[in-house]
């Protein structure tokens, strides 16, 4: 007999807030129990839905007892306001899935973890890549050691964001910039992939827009177990190198069949995200020639996993695959890196 669907409310319905709400709808296994947000817009969406629809986080979680709590939560309001939101689901005894970054900063961050931690509930993060397929293959190649001991990374996060995307003002300031918008997406998954991150200097520039947040930027990573690694980022570049325009996990974005990551190791290496998996014939040198195969992994749309999983953890079947703890080491990177881009000195993480 199957499960009671899991009751969750999304709070914040912004583009990220109504595709959790559609994935919900059509998920068997959850049932949308509100949606908040104080834009009237949201108000008509849960009336066009049917369900209730509050303001804000309070009405939702202190309700009467006739209108009990949702079983989870969904947090996809403005990262400004991930602390206070998920402060108070801790408090209310509610599960939480809180789009990332978890939070604005580590301290803030470590408030949750540890609020969290201390009420004995699970909290998630919404790095939803590592709940791809793909991901999940490439992860089992490493473990395996099919490309031998790892020792370099790269990764390219080029794509160019439309002028109108700068109409809304936060956009423009320090905060929303492709560092902790974008590229804290591919810095979890070369941690999830390449191990912890140990040390960084980081470069930006304005020059471009000339905003008083970054445009571009180029990383040096060290990991722990010696890789090494490099990152440039740029949202100003029309160009095919990003995941976002490669994965094809979001139909908004046109895919091409170009690749961002690419993972060496002593006996071979790995490009993704179109899985060609390259090691050597032969003699270990580089006269001998390369054969390629692919990874093989049918594709699976990560956010409707990432809810799937969710739904897992609440019903306690299953622990976070990215816990707070978790995303709140890849906001230490990330900290990091804006650390030494303002400084012009590297950072030990």
């Amino acid at each position: 007999m199957a499960p009671a669907p899991v009751a969750l409310a999304v709070a914040g319905a912004g583009r990220i807030g109504r595709r959790h709400v559609e994935l919900i709808n059509a998920n068997p296994g959850a049932t949308l129990a509100a949606v908040v947000d104080p834009d009237p817009a949201a108000r008509d969406l849960a009336r066009s839905l049917g369900v209730p629809w509050h303001g804000d986080l309070d009405g939702l979680l202190a309700g009467p007892p006739a209108r009990p709590r949702p079983e989870g939560v969904i947090l996809a309001t403005p990262n400004p306001l991930h602390l206070e939101h998920g402060l108070a689901c801790a408090a209310a005894g509610v599960p939480a899935l809180v789009e990332k970054p978890i939070a604005t900063d580590t301290a803030a961050a470590r408030r949750l973890v540890e609020a969290f931690a201390a009420a004995g509930l699970p909290l998630l993060v919404g790095h939803h890549r590592r709940h791809n397929p793909l991901i999940m293959a490439a992860k089992a190649c490493l473990v395996r050691g099919d490309l031998g001991t790892l020792t370099t990374v790269h990764a390219m996060a080029w794509l160019p964001k439309p002028d109108s995307y700068f109409d809304a003002d936060w956009r423009r300031r320090p905060g929303a910039g492709p560092v902790l918008v974008n590229l804290i997406h591919d810095i979890d998954l070369l941690r999830h992939l390449c191990g912890e991150v140990v040390w960084l200097q980081a470069v930006e520039s304005s020059a471009r827009r000339g905003f008083a947040v970054e445009d571009t930027a180029a990383l040096v990573l060290r990991f722990a177990g010696g890789v090494v690694g490099t990152v440039s980022l740029s949202d100003t570049v029309v160009g095919p190198w990003s995941w976002e325009l490669t994965a094809g996990e979001n139909p908004d974005y046109p895919k091409t069949d170009a690749t961002c990551y690419w993972i060496g190791g002593t006996h071979g290496s790995l490009e993704l995200p179109n899985g060609r998996l390259w090691r050597g014939v032969g003699p270990r040198d580089w006269f001998s020639p390369l054969t390629c195969d692919l990874l093989d992994v049918a594709p699976q749309d990560p956010l409707v996993r990432q809810l799937d999983h969710f739904c897992r953890v609440v019903r306690g079947q299953e622990a976070p695959l990215v816990s707070g703890e978790e995303g709140l080491r890849t906001l230490r990177v990330i900290e990091a890196a804006k650390q030494s881009a303002r400084t012009g000195a590297p950072v030990t993480v």
